[in-house]
């Protein structure tokens, strides 16, 4: 807790550069991938029919990766939570089904490229000229594709189990290899694109074999057994959710390059340029700014525990002293960048070999039009990112694919009816325009809407109280059914401590959490994925870790009532442990809900539900088990017949424990 506290006291600039800068080079080392073969390949005598072919196989592979960093990220998520319940076994499971569903996923994605190679090519702009470079490519691509799909995850699973530096090693050495190779193969072996293609993938099945030397040999945290790669359904769900903004996002990247390169490939051939250089100079132009973006992606991802953090001890002061800071650097990489797009083009394009005057002229005109406001495109993912580490994914989903899918692709159908291929190029500052607009006020709404800095304030009753040694009874319960009304009677009779507001106060005590936000977890309108990828944000991660640590240290001052916040799977290790879920029928809790709240039938239904699926939600989130069913308690009981009786029977119950 003590080091959570640091987000929370500490210079902004400074927190910043420690998580920020690692996050940058990682990015950028990982960028290098996607850009050293268009580099050698312009300047070989493949030119830029070599880089046409390499921009139309990009955006499928990124469909593998895809799937692959939604497997992966969102089984970092799990097993952040499962790491901090010292859940190794937990731990292990979720690796091994990531690895399995990576396996699997990649054999799937092998086959079906092979049988559809051609039309899938085609579909992404391939020419007469481009569709034989861009097969020997492809192909050879996709014999590693299971290495390089598990590269990227293995790389994500071994910075989470706490060895940064080691996962920077698996992803500089593929890098590095490529880079060596590249000219190599190309130029001394005269290999050609094939020779781009074998660089590629023996860095991939290098970065790939590091890594599984790490998770078999070098972990920390967790120990692969072959029972974990058994694939399990709920576990491998349960952290697909988790990925799915990761899929999302990654799945927009190749709607806009489908649409673009068919866009260029139709209104290329009706122009000067012909099909093959405006695909060639929009794979470089989009290559280039995968630097720059990374560099901002970098940047934000590096101040998500503060934003965090922060946020969650409503300390909103520093919420917007962080994000200030960071749009600020947004926007000089923006504007740095488009003087060099817009004044300097050429030094930019010369990188990849300088070829006829025609593609010199269209190369000029994407990085001055297509690039112009690059700036609004750093600040609408800036500002995306800044919705995600607040916990607020739908508004970092509406802010991350209104430029692209919303308003990107549309145009980019449109415009050139008007304007010939030039309207595919401004599409892009069109879209730009309008996302900054959406993004901007949903940042600016947001913004104001954050109070001045609030200290979280921790009640008396709040302290530990200590007891006699005995049962602890965790209460589950529905919505309604009266069980903190019970778990308060329980204790009565008992005569033991009660926490259910207490225990809020204590976890804000302990980790400089605001109470408030603490209490609001589950009153979020957040439903379904939407709720799950809330649960997976820093803000929610710092509150579910404050609430295990505050339950486990009641469980050591002896026998309680702990009402609520998956404390049954919290305290699962312990002994004397009385887990109890609570039920009623629904009409029974619609008219208690009324005598507590004074609700309407049709208002009780709705928060029925909704309180319901949330606490559902937070549970498997927590435990990976679901909520209410009968096999994860000891005790389920009706509380129709009363709270009396439904306490007397637990009393009861708990003395036999």
């Amino acid at each position: 807790m003590e080091n959570n506290k640091i987000l929370g006291t500490e210079k902004i600039t400074k927190l910043i550069r420690k998580f920020a800068v690692p996050c940058i080079i990682s990015l950028l080392i990982s960028a290098l991938y996607n850009i050293v073969d268009q580099i050698f390949i312009g300047n070989s005598r493949l030119g830029f029919l070599g880089n046409a072919a390499t921009s139309i196989v990009f955006p499928i592979t990124i469909i593998s990766f895809a799937f692959a960093w939604c497997f992966g990220d969102g089984a970092v998520a799990l097993m952040s939570i499962r790491q901090g319940q010292k859940d190794d076994r937990g731990v292990a499971k979720i690796i091994g089904n990531a690895l399995t569903i990576n396996v699997i996923a990649s054999l799937v994605f092998i086959v079906f490229c092979f049988a559809l190679m051609n039309p899938l090519l085609n579909l992404f702009g391939a020419s007469e000229a481009s569709l034989p470079l861009a097969q020997d490519y492809f192909r050879i691509l996709l014999y590693a594709s299971t290495a390089s799909m598990m590269g990227g995850v293995l790389s994500n699973i071994i910075r989470a189990d706490g060895s940064p530096a080691f996962s920077m090693v698996v992803t500089v050495l593929g890098a590095v290899i490529n880079i060596i190779l590249d000219p190599i193969f190309i130029f001394a072996f005269d290999w050609g694109i094939e020779g781009a293609a074998f660089a590629t993938i023996i860095g991939q099945i290098a970065s790939f074999a590091l890594g599984l030397y790490y998770i078999f040999f070098r972990s920390r945290t967790f120990k692969l057994r072959l029972t974990n790669f058994k694939p399990e359904f709920r576990t491998i769900m349960q952290f697909t959710k988790l990925g799915i903004s990761t899929f999302i996002t990654q799945m927009s990247i190749v709607a806009t390059s489908l649409v673009g390169n068919m866009m260029l490939a139709k209104w290329g051939t009706q122009s000067i340029y012909g099909a093959d250089i405006p695909i060639a100079v929009m794979g470089i132009a989009m290559k280039v700014f995968t630097i720059v973006i990374n560099i901002v992606v970098g940047l934000l991802v590096g101040a998500q525990p503060i934003l965090g953090f922060n946020y969650g001890a409503e300390k909103y002061d520093r919420v917007k002293e962080t994000f200030r800071i960071a749009m600020i650097g947004t926007i000089a990489i923006g504007i740095i960048s488009t003087i060099i797009f817009e004044f300097f083009p050429d030094l930019v394009i010369g990188i990849f070999g300088t070829q006829n005057e025609l593609y010199m002229e269209f190369a000029r005109k994407m990085f001055r039009i297509f690039l112009l406001l690059v700036t609004f495109t750093l600040s609408i993912k800036a500002i995306s990112i800044f919705f995600q580490a607040v916990g607020e994914p739908k508004r970092a989903t509406a802010a991350s694919l209104m430029r692209d899918i919303v308003c990107f692709i549309p145009l980019c159908l449109i415009l050139p009816n008007f304007f010939g291929i030039d309207g595919i190029l401004y599409a892009a500052p069109v879209a730009d325009v309008i996302g900054m607009i959406i993004a901007g006020t949903l940042a600016i709404n947001f913004y104001r809407h954050l109070s001045k800095e609030k200290l979280a304030t921790t009640m008396e009753k709040g302290a530990i109280q200590k007891s006699h040694s005995g049962v602890i009874i965790t209460i589950a319960r529905q919505h309604g059914s009266a069980g903190k009304e019970i778990g308060k009677l329980v204790a009565e009779r008992l005569k033991i401590p009660y926490y259910y507001k207490e225990l809020l106060a204590i976890s804000a005590k302990e980790s400089g959490l605001s109470e408030s936000y603490l209490n609001e977890m589950n009153a979020r309108n957040e439903e379904g994925v939407m709720r799950d990828l809330y649960l997976s944000s820093a803000p929610a991660e710092y509150a579910i870790k404050a609430q295990r640590q505050a339950i486990q240290e009641i469980a050591k001052h002896g026998s309680c009532v702990i009402v609520g916040r998956a404390a049954d799977y919290v305290l699962r290790n312990n002994k004397n442990v009385l887990r109890v879920f609570i039920s009623a029928p629904t009409e029974y809790r619609i008219k208690k809900l009324k005598e507590m709240y004074g609700d309407k039938p049709n208002e009780a239904r709705k928060s029925i539900k909704k309180s319901d699926a949330n606490r559902a939600s937070y549970y498997n989130t927590i435990s990976g088990l679901k909520w209410g069913k009968r096999e994860n308690y000891d005790l389920c009981l009706d509380s129709s017949i009363g709270n009396e009786a439904t306490a007397k029977t637990i009393a009861e119950y708990a003395k036999n424990v």
